[in-house]
């Protein structure tokens, strides 16, 4: 069993290498139960060419358009953008790239906003620490299921005072909602997760994502796989993923990943870790180490060449 480099419904990961849309075309309609992605934010990196802001939506608007129609009718669409930047002014490009979905019958569910703590620093304005997660539906019955992202209650032995309920527990015992509000370091360059992509998702980020809007075995697409963060959240979890790569060391780097993750040997951050507090006053909880089981939604990797290598 592998790695399939073309989509193939039965394999635990489809890694393709070339543009997103030619993956995309060949997944069939409603095959997915989540679309998650970090698209390129148009900011001249090496990975990407820098585009008038019109043209720039109109290319995201020809992928958006395809990944809806590979979107199942219960499924989920997570949008992480950043701000378009020029000669100092920024656009928020969630705001730019609303108008997109709204066209396709979208619905908006929650503006998650990404808090990190570390980053450029501004000179002539406030230093950016922020990004955004723009989570819509296909229709109002779609899935979704709060507790297995359940975070620590504030005051978890708080009980009602009076009332019917006087004396009992006034908080879920399986934690609360972690609101539309997420603190998650970015990754930099002394965090564990780090590679050579200069825009990396902490996979602890998209492990939110997947446990609370799949199933296990469920599809979970990425057009821009970068190294595979969206892929190795979802197949830990026991569910499969596909998606796109075209910057050559981005998708080598992406297999170097898979095949770590298989053999129990790649370090993440673990979602229950509390972020760094210099006053030392929270438990030290270590790297984990994840190993991708063999399971009928999980199965053994096998390195596949790239195109055009014997």
């Amino acid at each position: 069993m592998q790695v399939s480099p073309f989509f193939d419904s039965e394999a635990s990961v489809s890694l393709f290498k070339g543009d997103c849309l030619d993956l995309l075309k060949d997944i069939p309609d409603e095959a997915a139960q989540l679309i998650v992605t970090s698209p390129p934010y148009n900011l001249g990196k090496p990975y990407e060419s820098r585009l008038d802001l019109s043209e720039y939506v109109s290319q995201q608007k020809k992928v958006i358009t395809e990944c809806v129609r590979t979107l199942h009718r219960s499924g989920s669409i997570c949008w992480q953008v950043g701000n378009y930047v020029d000669k100092g002014e920024i656009v928020p490009l969630d705001i730019a790239l609303y108008p997109v979905f709204e066209s396709l019958g979208l619905q908006l569910r929650n503006r998650i906003v990404w808090h990190f703590g570390h980053g450029l620093h501004a000179t002539k304005r406030f230093s950016g620490r922020y990004e955004v997660i723009l989570w819509f539906t296909r229709s109002p019955d779609y899935y979704f299921d709060l507790d297995p992202i359940r975070v620590p209650q504030k005051y978890p032995n708080k009980k009602a005072f009076k009332g019917d309920k006087a004396g009992q527990l006034s908080c879920n015992p399986l934690g609360k909602n972690p609101s539309d509000v997420w603190d998650v370091p970015n990754v930099k360059s002394n965090h564990i997760e780090k590679t050579i992509h200069p825009c990396q998702f902490p996979v602890e980020l998209i492990e939110r994502l997947v446990l609370s809007m799949t199933r296990p075995g469920d599809l979970v697409i990425d057009p821009f796989m970068g190294v595979a963060s969206t892929a190795i959240a979802a197949l830990i979890h026991g569910r499969r993923a596909a998606g796109a790569e075209i910057m050559d060391d981005y998708y080598q780097e992406a297999l170097d990943r898979l095949k770590q993750a298989h053999n129990g040997l790649l370090k993440i951050r673990p979602m229950e870790r509390p972020v760094h507090n210099p006053n030392g006053t929270t438990s030290y909880v270590p790297p984990k180490l994840v190993q991708i089981a063999d399971s009928p939604q999980s199965r053994l990797f096998e390195r596949v060449k790239p195109y055009g290598v014997d």
